[in-house]
């Protein structure tokens, strides 16, 4: 397994991580397999979340014991310095814990970054737990293009999670750029959500990229672990065959695909698209329904709001249905 150094935090990973959505699909007892597959096939980069539900507890428990090995890093969506407070510590306890190698920024819009970084945000809550030695060093995590742009230009920002992958490429311009100035860049659904079903290529097409610090696939079972290891190790060249399946594969989820550029916004009833879509994606591909159910029901405007105007298809450089995916995820959802 190579390890690289996560940009300027100094910290030493494996260049494929954990990602802990799935876990929350397992028990206890699947969960310590899980991670001891992990560990012993050289993975030591965990991400998690504040909002994965019990994925904090599981892993706090799988790693118990184990603790060096690994290198922590989870987020929380609190915006304010109390609510980010009280995750650090709840992280703490969940992750069995006195110390959290990176904590992040939970997919702020800008005007929650700017929340964040205010009289009274979440980062005062950061800084001070960095200060007292509780977590090591801070992050952003991101959908959309301008809350990487604004986080790149945040000096205490030292990683940024964005999405990378076949079909999703949007960011690659800022990812040079996050490389240029020491910024550790964490790829996230290098599978499109599980849209892609080819792992072994898109692992590859995501680990030939030198500007990805660490590619964090979803696991929840060794054999995933064992897959995704061999995908990361093998640094073969990708042949004119497998480029071709790329491109092939570009073409089937294009037309379907919703890579959360956000340029179909404003919608004109108050639709939040790329999170519909997003919501729906973890609903019909990851096995998550009840977790996919509570985020879509905490969206302010649902997709059956829709009004059918088309504003937002033509602002769409995909050119997707939009009007159409909106009403399939509105029966989807029952709402």
């Amino acid at each position: 397994m190579e390890h690289v150094t996560l940009g300027r935090t100094g910290l030493k990973i494996s260049r494929l991580g954990f990602g802990g959505i799935p876990i929350q699909r397992v028990d206890a007892h699947q969960a310590a397999a899980l991670l001891e597959a992990v560990r012993a096939g050289g993975i030591n980069y965990i991400d998690t979340a504040r909002g994965y539900t019990v994925s904090e507890e599981l892993i706090g428990q799988a790693i118990e014991g184990h603790r060096q090995a690994f290198v922590l890093a989870t987020k929380s969506m609190a915006r304010d310095r109390a609510a980010m407070a009280a995750d650090i510590e709840t992280s703490q306890h969940n992750l069995r814990t006195d110390y959290i190698d990176l904590y992040q920024i939970h997919n702020p819009t800008p005007e929650q970054l700017e929340q964040v970084c205010g009289a009274g945000g979440a980062l005062e809550a950061l800084q001070e737990a960095k200060s007292a030695g509780k977590i090591g060093h801070l992050g952003v995590t991101a959908h959309s293009l301008e809350v990487f742009r604004r986080a790149l230009a945040l000096d205490w920002v030292e990683t940024i999670m964005f999405p990378y992958n076949i079909v999703e490429n949007q960011g690659e311009e800022l990812m040079a750029q996050a490389r240029e100035k020491g910024v550790g860049f964490i790829c996230m659904k290098p599978l499109a959500g599980g849209a892609i079903e080819d792992a072994g290529l898109a692992l590859r097409y995501v680990c030939a990229n030198p500007n990805v610090s660490v590619v964090i696939p979803g696991m929840y079972s060794p054999d995933e672990v064992a897959q995704n290891i061999a995908a990361a190790e093998d640094s073969a060249p990708l042949s004119d065959a497998e480029r071709e399946k790329l491109e092939a594969i570009r073409q089937q989820l294009g037309t379907n695909f919703c890579r959360r550029c956000n340029y179909c916004a404003p919608c004109t009833a108050g639709i939040s698209i790329p999170n519909v879509f997003l919501f729906h994606g973890y609903l019909s591909r990851y096995g998550l329904e009840q977790w996919a159910r509570d985020r879509y029901g905490a969206l302010a405007v649902k997709a059956a709001s829709c009004v059918e105007c088309g504003q937002c298809e033509e602002r769409c450089p995909y050119h997707l249905p939009i009007r159409d995916m909106l009403k399939k995820a509105a029966k989807d959802f029952g709402a």
